[in-house]
């Protein structure tokens, strides 16, 4: 694909509006039917998780929205249903911003924590976004290979890794059946405690789960975190935001604060190894009045993850 041109979202005041009006209209949805949340926060990884930082392309620009019949996109039409309910009633919202938006709800509403959302992506045209996202079969070098393309760093990927804490996985999607934790809608560090105890019945890890273990560096990270869960969770918000930024510079453009701020945290860095660093440098109660009752979704097993 050629380099493209990355254009923003103007946001204004009423931008600004919809942008919060649309943020409670997922937190209500989602804290009803939490069952959505892992889809939720999976699309929102596949729609940043194309992004190429060399030639720029990709990323989180509401794309994959036209990739559901790509392979790895399997099962989240649901996802895409649950929050088209949100942009008809927002309609400025951009897809883009939804979907990342959405996801940084999932995490909250499930026990994660708040993240640093700042809005004015833009969405790309009709199209379909080529790069590879991660395959559950991988190892530690097929895992590198992707987020390093992104951008990221070896502890981005352990970090984004632990957000298999929520939902499961599928036969018809992954070849694997089953949850990855015992309480797969809650966002805690159980997934890191449990890399850390091995195999347990009922439960699935993916090849890639468990090249965190084999490989040093990543292991170190999975041994910090399975101790840790503040520090997990302070250093998800900042790789999560991260994610949820590919592709849009928002310090270039965004003249508006996130009116949902939390405090900047000084992650624990291994300073033995060496990394690639991104090139890409709460959720409060609500200030708006409650927005008119939502149709709620009807009732659905829970989504899985893959």
């Amino acid at each position: 694909m050629a380099q493209m041109t990355r254009c923003v979202q103007m946001v204004d005041t009423e931008y600004l509006r919809q942008i919060e009006e649309a943020r409670t209209d997922l937190h209500n949805l989602l804290s009803l039917n939490k069952q959505f949340a892992p889809t939720i926060l999976r699309l929102a990884f596949h729609d940043a998780g194309t992004y190429d930082a060399k030639t720029n392309t990709g990323g989180t620009n509401g794309s994959v929205r036209n990739e559901m019949s790509t392979a790895p996109n399997v099962g989240m039409q649901a996802a895409l249903d649950f929050c088209e309910q949100v942009k008809v009633r927002h309609s400025k919202v951009t897809y883009a911003d939804l979907y990342q938006l959405a996801g940084v709800v999932a995490v909250e509403v499930t026990g994660g924590p708040k993240i640093h959302f700042a809005p004015g992506r833009k969405d790309a045209p009709p199209q379909q976004d080529k790069g590879n996202l991660p395959k559950p079969n991988g190892d530690s070098k097929h895992l590198r290979d992707i987020f390093h393309r992104m951008g990221l760093s070896d502890k981005d990927i352990v970090v984004l890794s632990g957000a298999h804490t929520l939902g499961r996985a599928h036969q018809d999607r992954s070849g694997f059946d089953g949850p990855f934790t015992r309480d797969p809608l809650t966002f805690d560090n159980s997934y890191y405690v449990l890399l850390m105890k091995g195999d347990t019945a009922g439960l699935v890890k993916f090849p890639t789960d468990n090249s965190l273990m084999q490989d040093p560096t990543f292991r170190v990270y999975v041994q910090i975190y399975a101790r840790d869960q503040n520090l997990f969770f302070k250093d998800y918000a900042e790789s999560h935001k991260k994610m949820s930024e590919l592709g849009f510079h928002p310090h270039k453009h965004a003249s508006h604060p996130d009116p949902h701020p939390h405090p900047t945290s000084h992650s624990h860095e291994v300073p033995h190894h060496n990394q690639n660093h991104s090139h890409n440098h709460n959720h409060n109660q609500n200030h708006h009045a409650q927005p008119q009752q939502l149709p709620q979704c009807r009732p659905r097993p829970p989504c899985g993850y893959f």
